[in-house]
């Protein structure tokens, strides 16, 4: 009975905690009801938000779509960029300039994961590809050659 004790206290404690305001309500998204744009600092390809607001703090999810041979020069992130690979064929690669020989083949279901501020570029394969792409925010996109930025272009 000892032991009961304070197993019931601490679930009991555990229960009675408060709810924070900004946990996530129940999210259903279907891929009909998404609203695809196409972002600034990519054009060319669409972006649908599934949840949360990556420039905001706190969880988001978001797919980008992009057609055959799309490229994503070096780029990083304030926050960590965790990809999933959900249609067509989606290489990327680490460091400072896209190379197409140093990139890594990811067909769909694959995933992968990028630390923040850490230079990585990618590319679409020889069809559409969509990725969902998900992390806790604020997150950004920053090209490491400034050149490579279309926002800066007229």
């Amino acid at each position: 009975m000892r032991r009961i004790v304070p197993v019931v206290l601490m679930l009991t404690a555990l229960v009675a905690l408060p709810v924070r305001a900004d946990e996530h309500a129940h999210t259903v998204a279907l891929p009909d009801t998404l609203k695809w744009a196409e972002p600034a600092p990519l054009p060319g390809a669409l972006l649908a938000v599934v949840q949360g607001d990556p420039s905001k703090e706190g969880l988001f999810v978001y797919r980008l779509k992009m057609p055959a041979g799309y490229r994503i020069p070096a780029h990083l992130h304030k926050a960590s960029e965790n990809v999933t690979v959900l249609s067509g064929v989606f290489f990327i690669g680490l460091g400072d300039k896209l190379d197409p020989a140093k990139g890594q083949e990811l067909p769909a279901g694959a995933f992968f994961s990028v630390p923040p501020n850490h230079a990585h570029y990618a590319w679409a394969g020889g069809g559409e590809t969509v990725v969902q792409v998900h992390g806790v925010g604020p997150t950004d996109l920053r090209f490491v050659n400034p050149e490579d930025d279309p926002r800066r272009k007229k």
